[in-house]
């Protein structure tokens, strides 16, 4: 492998030379002495009422800097932090005060789901290397939210900790308590430990204030830098830190065995149970194993807009044991898709921090090996019979505060196939204001012999590179970027999830924004203009295009803007000018009630048919609350396309939820999904159905101690119809899972 060879050779050099660069000096923001954090004088009870003795004692500041929308100015409401900790767990408390309680936005949700409320959050620098924190907020009534958030994503996270909250008549209350047993930390030195910390609070009213423990430096693209420093914490360890997960899963589903008019037959009832255990070798260093894991999906994803699309689609990632770790593995280029991992049999994943190095390494068994066929203008999938199995491995190294290096290498391996990646990486904040991040990748891949055959591919090996690098800049009024992509067509990432190959990308561009001052007509204003010219590889032109945006946030926390593209797209050795205009708007006028529109009007290739036409798309939505309990989400998008004035196609799909949260652990939801794609066949020569019709409902009830300790029971159905047949029922579910997070 030639490209796996020289990447061996470029890895090993910028490693080398990663070791000189750690001589560099850090970028130095000024920062207040560590906050001394005491033992808590008392135990202390979870309970939304901070009355322990602990609390009074306990290390306490008033967030004193709004810092958006305002710029450190003093904030409109006053809002305490405090912290604690014992043997087994670090405690969080606020009091959040508000001069009119009764405006306080508050409603039970599912898990991680804050809506338009009023919350707070913790966020916690537990390695105190400026690069990546744990996220936890909280609403009014204690619903629980949390993330891992890093200087460029953030990541779902299902930690196991507690919280509670109440209303009052001076505000709300609010306690946390983090067991050491959930979160990574430093390695105990027998001293203590010190944790980069902010608090935040959240608080909607016509604007949505955010309020802050630190002044931000908006010139500062390092927030975590500016971060309050905590020390304390000494001698704490997180215990046995074992975790083992079992679920139960059943399920039956029947099937229709021919539309319309065949009989609905009944399926087996299916019974599995499967295990996972995650173990903290280390307060830095984690194991994890599952045996024939539990990845089903409970909630279906919703739906996208897919007609006259030349692309695969992607979908977020919900399954525990992929999201573990998930920040680990983000690169610029996306090599790493866990979604196309379908039916793991078993899995095991290392990963961990420790001394400014960062690793991570999973393996898992597919029973389905399902492939992206990426192209130059458009995608294409399909399915090996043979399992395989994947692996990926990631390593990081933190120099300073300024400088990340790292590698990656993934193999997928199956009969008669294989597909691997090398590469490596970098992270360069070259100061407060300037970021450069690079990725370099080679890959090799075999199919097998029939499948490269059906491709038009040639026999052997296929090898090819690609790469990015991308500047940044941001400071108080100016933003600026450049970013440049070459993907060669023979390149592949098939545990990544990378659709378009053989091309060259650059863009470019810079932004304006206003900082609002007291009393202004926007909370939020920002112009931006940028370039892009995408190349095909040795074909020429795949497209160039100028576009503008503005940006506008204000009143009734509104949002809103409209952006302009002019391109010349080329499309099956045809080239076509394309006007479009792009607007999004949204409000919320009250605490129970979000809108919103997105409309696309303009020009747009018919693909199916290369040829120009005029594409309208409207997508609208209405999130309404109905007291503390019931909530109904109702969305649509319609899309349609003209030739010379005749209807090429209509496309809509839409989505309903009504759920009714008994409590912040009890939930009842019910969801309908539709879709229709009606085609005018005159128009097109592929022989098409001209009508496609499907409808989803599901029924899911669920109870949540936890993230891992879970009931669920739900029955889904799903209906389809073309032109010739009504919308007819085609399947049916039913399902139950059982999940119990056992801490021995």
């Amino acid at each position: 492998m030639r490209a796996g060879r020289g990447l061996m050779v470029g890895m090993a050099a910028v490693l080398m030379a990663g070791t000189a660069a750690a001589k560099w000096p850090a970028v130095e923001t000024p920062k207040t002495a560590p906050q001394t954090i005491p033992r808590a004088a008392s135990p202390v009870v979870v309970d939304g009422v901070l009355d322990e003795t602990a609390w009074q004692k306990a290390w306490a500041m008033d967030l004193k800097y709004e810092v958006q929308p305002g710029e450190n100015v003093p904030p409109p409401v006053r809002t305490e932090v405090l912290v604690t900790y014992d043997d087994d767990a670090v405690y969080f408390g606020f009091r959040a005060f508000d001069p009119e309680p009764g405006k306080i936005r508050a409603h039970l949700y599912d898990r991680d789901n804050l809506g338009a409320d009023d919350w707070v959050a913790v966020i916690l620098d537990t390695f105190n290397d400026e690069r990546r924190s744990f996220d936890l907020l909280v609403n009014p009534l204690g619903v629980q939210a949390d993330s891992i958030e890093t200087a460029t994503s953030n990541e779902e996270w299902d930690g196991i900790w507690d919280a509670a909250a109440r209303i009052t008549e001076w505000g709300y209350a609010v306690e946390i308590r983090l067991p050491f047993s959930s979160v990574r930390f430093q390695r105990p030195n027998g001293g203590p430990q010190v944790w980069g910390f902010d608090a935040v609070r959240s608080y909607p009213r016509s604007l949505r204030h955010h309020i802050g423990l630190f002044p931000r430096d908006r010139n500062n693209n390092c927030y975590l830098c500016q971060a309050v420093r905590l020390s304390g914490f000494e001698g704490v360890t997180p215990g046995r830190n074992i975790e083992i997960d079992p679920t139960l899963t059943g399920t039956r589903t029947d099937t229709r065995s021919e539309l319309p008019d065949g009989d609905m037959e009944n399926g087996d009832a299916k019974a599995d149970l499967g295990i996972t255990a995650r173990w903290g070798i280390t307060p830095d260093v984690t194991l994890q194993g599952t045996i024939n894991p539990d990845f089903s999906q409970v909630e279906a994803d919703a739906l996208q807009l897919d007609v006259n699309e030349p692309f695969a689609l992607s979908y977020p990632e919900k399954r525990p044991f992929f999201m573990e770790g998930a920040d680990f593995f983000r690169t610029r280029l996306n090599t790493v898709y866990t979604r196309v991992v379908r039916d793991p049999s078993w899995g095991v994943k290392l990963s961990g921090k420790t001394n400014g190095t960062t690793f991570g390494a999973w393996v898992a068994q597919d029973e389905t090996t399902n492939l992206l066929l990426p192209g130059t203008q458009s995608s294409d999938g399909t399915t090996l019979e043979s399992d395989s199995t994947d692996a990926v491995v990631r390593y990081k190294r933190d120099l300073g505060n300024r400088l990340t290096l790292g590698a990656l290498a993934t193999d997928r391996e199956g009969t008669d196939y294989h597909n691997r990646v090398l590469g490596v990486d970098g992270d360069f904040r070259l100061s407060d204001k300037d970021r450069l991040g690079l990725q370099l990748l080679g890959s090799a891949t075999q199919y097998p012999g029939d499948v490269a055959a059906d491709l038009g591919l040639p026999e052997g090996e296929l090898r090819d590179w690609a790469g990015e690098v991308g500047y940044e800049r941001t400071s108080r009024h100016i933003d600026a970027w450049a970013t440049y992509r070459r993907v060669g067509k023979d390149f592949r990432a098939d545990l990544g999830f990378i659709p378009q190959v053989g091309y060259g990308f650059a863009d470019a561009g810079a932004g304006y924004s206003w900082i609002p001052t007291p009393g202004a007509w926007f909370s939020y204003l920002r112009l931006a203009v940028g370039v892009t010219d995408a190349q095909a590889e040795g074909d020429g032109l795949l497209y160039r295009e100028g576009k503008v945006r503005l940006e506008y946030e204000g009143p009734l926390q509104s949002h809103a803007y409209i952006r302009l593209i002019q391109r010349r797209e080329a499309y099956n050795h045809s080239e076509f000018d394309k006007s479009v205009l792009e607007l999004h708007t949204c409000l919320k006028p009250g605490g129970n009630t979000e809108v919103y529109l997105n409309l696309v009007a303009g020009d747009q290739i018919d693909y199916a048919n290369t040829r120009l036409g005029e594409r309208l798309r409207i997508g609208s939505g209405i999130v309404q609350q109905l007291g503390r309990h019931l909530s109904v989400d109702l969305s649509a998008t319609r899309e349609r396309m003209r030739e010379q004035g005749d209807r090429l196609y209509t496309a809509t799909i839409g989505r309903a939820t009504v759920g009714y949260q008994f409590t912040t652990r009890a939930l009842l939801r019910a969801i309908v999904q539709w879709m229709d794609y009606d085609y005018n066949t005159a128009l097109y020569t592929d022989g098409r159905d001209a009508r496609q019709q499907a409808l989803f409902t599901q029924l899911l009830a669920s109870y949540k101690i936890n993230p891992q300790t879970v009931l669920f029971l739900g029955y889904s159905d799903t209906s389809e119809g073309t032109q010739d047949y009504d919308l007819t029922r085609s399947s049916r579910t039913v399902f139950a899972k059982i999940g119990y997070a056992w801490l021995p």
